[in-house]
């Protein structure tokens, strides 16, 4: 028991996602079996999961309407830590070849359920299955090595069918019984889970009722002599009750296909999900099958909040089975120099008890890492070849940085990242140009994609070495920026065109330059004299 409560959990409050993502997979279960044996809802159709807290005696109850469990069920899938009830299931359906496997369950009561004693001294599982006449009750404490079974005989916590968790929590963590705060995780957390959760709530509503004021003396007419009387009034009351409230949302946004969602309910979920108050520049929603599966939308924001030095921050929300595990990443999905991307990310093939080890470590993240890098760079790339400039200019303002620092961190992606980048240039007239601008304009002799370095546009657009340039009408890039140049070093070509400083590295251009104006001088010369002969002498000599 302490090996799975101080090693697999560091955060206590993942005993709640853990139990809810247990009691949806028992509804999964009965959901499934019950299309070909309806008795087993005979019981009550319903299928929820019920939250209730006892805020005074730091007691909280977990009840769900699934399969629940007889008495052998509960020592073959309690008695053992770890032992997986959904995992035999898949395993007997996969054997028996059934069709339409359900590959949305977790593991009923393995290792996440022992997961209630981070925040227990003891746990009671009372549970019935629909095979079973019977109601047993299975009892653990956390210092203890033991556990008892009994059959349930008090008529008032029989359930009809399914399992209830009750939690004795420790004395530093009663807090978790406050309805308020099992709210909150659930919203954080199980947001998405496939089925309604409702959570014991106090409520409240008003009406008016009358109240007595101190009796008031009035004149009565005729005897002139005071009378009492007694005025009525009314007042606002708030009259408190409790009931079930539902938590959750059971469609998250990213199950629905694209052509289902308008632009509207992608910005607003961004909004909500992200704190944000400005629609972003672009989204992108996909799914991605075969090898690895997940569902992703990604955003890229109207505005910049981290810097390009932060090198942790909580914009990927990584669900597994549409179960929050964590927004708390250091490259492990995207790589720094994306890190301005925000979006969710939905895996069925991640375990629940995902850590930031098994991330590091895990093909499956490196597959779903190259995949979601992808489309960030497509989504980017759409912005880019917007009709309108504007949108690009703004991104480029946000965030060039960021992909400047892409080339010098990631090799492998530099032909996606080039295109993206942008660059004053001697032709330019201060707007900025992409690399393909400037290929295409360059002269069919023009070997080189050539650039001059500066500390503003000014002082490079005024450097001795670009005139030279401009009077052979060869286009410079304006390098303004400390990683610009560093940028293109590590670029080093694009499409086949090597980047050439021209104050440094280029002495063959310079002596071409210097014995072509030689030429032109004395071609000029010589025709102010008449001896075109002798030019075309000189011309053929020159060259």
């Amino acid at each position: 028991m302490d090996l799975i409560v101080h090693s697999l959990y560091s955060n206590k409050e993942v005993f709640l996602r853990e139990l809810v993502s247990n009691a949806s997979d028992a509804l999964d279960k009965l959901r499934y079996l019950s299309v070909t044996d309806p008795d087993l809802l005979k019981d009550g159709p319903e299928l929820d999961i019920r939250i209730q807290t006892d805020k005074d005696n730091g007691i909280i109850t977990i009840t769900d309407s699934g399969i629940g469990m007889t008495r052998q069920e509960l020592v073959d899938s309690l008695g053992t830590i770890a032992s997986s009830g959904t995992a035999k299931f898949l395993k007997t359906l996969k054997e028996s070849q059934e069709a339409n496997v359900d590959s949305n369950l977790i593991g009923q009561f393995g290792v996440g359920f022992y997961s209630a004693f981070l925040v227990s001294d003891k746990v009671a599982v009372s549970t019935k299955s629909p095979k079973s006449e019977q109601q047993y009750v299975w009892e653990a404490e956390a210092e203890s090595n033991s556990y008892t079974i009994r059959e349930e005989t008090d008529p008032e916590k029989l359930i009809p069918r399914g399992t209830r968790l009750t939690l004795y929590l420790k004395r530093d963590d009663k807090g978790f019984a406050h309805p308020e705060r099992i709210q909150k995780l659930l919203k954080n957390y199980s947001q998405f889970v496939s089925f309604p959760i409702y959570t014991w709530q106090e409520k409240g509503f008003t009406k008016e009722v009358e109240v007595d004021e101190d009796p008031a003396e009035v004149k009565t007419e005729g005897d002139g002599e005071p009378k009492k009387e007694v005025k009525k009034k009314t007042k606002t009351v708030v009259e408190k009750y409790w009931d079930w409230e539902l938590t959750n949302e059971t469609q998250p946004i990213w199950l629905r296909t694209p052509k289902e969602v308008s632009t509207e309910e992608y910005n607003e979920f961004y909004k909500k999900t992200f704190n944000e108050y400005l629609d972003p520049l672009a989204s992108s929603h996909f799914t991605t099958e075969g090898e690895v599966e997940f569902r992703s939308i990604l955003y890229v924001p109207a505005t910049k909040k981290e810097d390009i030095t932060d090198r942790k921050t909580k914009n990927i929300r990584l669900y597994v089975k549409r179960v929050f595990i964590s927004d708390d990443f250091d490259g492990e999905l995207f790589p720094r120099y994306l890190s301005f991307v925000k979006g969710v990310v939905d895996s069925n093939d991640l375990p629940l008890n995902v850590s930031r080890e098994i991330l590091q470590e895990s093909r499956i993240v490196r597959i779903m890492r190259k995949r979601l890098v992808r489309k960030a760079f497509d989504m980017i790339l759409g912005i880019s070849c917007s009709e309108n400039r504007d949108d690009y200019e703004a991104f480029w303002e946000n965030y060039g940085k960021f992909l400047k620092l892409g080339c010098m961190e990631d090799k492998e992606n530099h032909k996606r990242i080039a295109p993206l980048l942008r660059f004053f240039s001697s032709q330019s007239n201060e707007e900025l140009i992409s690399l393909d601008e400037y290929v295409e304009s360059m002269k069919p002799e023009q070997k080189a994609i050539y650039y001059i370095a500066g500390d503003s546009l000014s002082s490079a657009k005024n450097a001795p070495f670009l005139e030279k340039l401009n009077e052979m009408g060869y286009e410079v890039l304006l390098l303004i920026d400390p990683m610009d140049e560093v940028s293109l070093t590590n670029l080093n070509s694009y499409k086949d065109k090597s980047f050439v400083d021209i104050s440094k590295e280029d002495l063959d251009l310079g002596m071409h330059v210097n014995i072509r104006t030689l030429f032109l001088n004395i071609l000029l010369l010589l025709t102010e004299l008449n001896f075109e002969n002798r030019s075309c002498g000189a011309y053929s000599i020159l060259m």
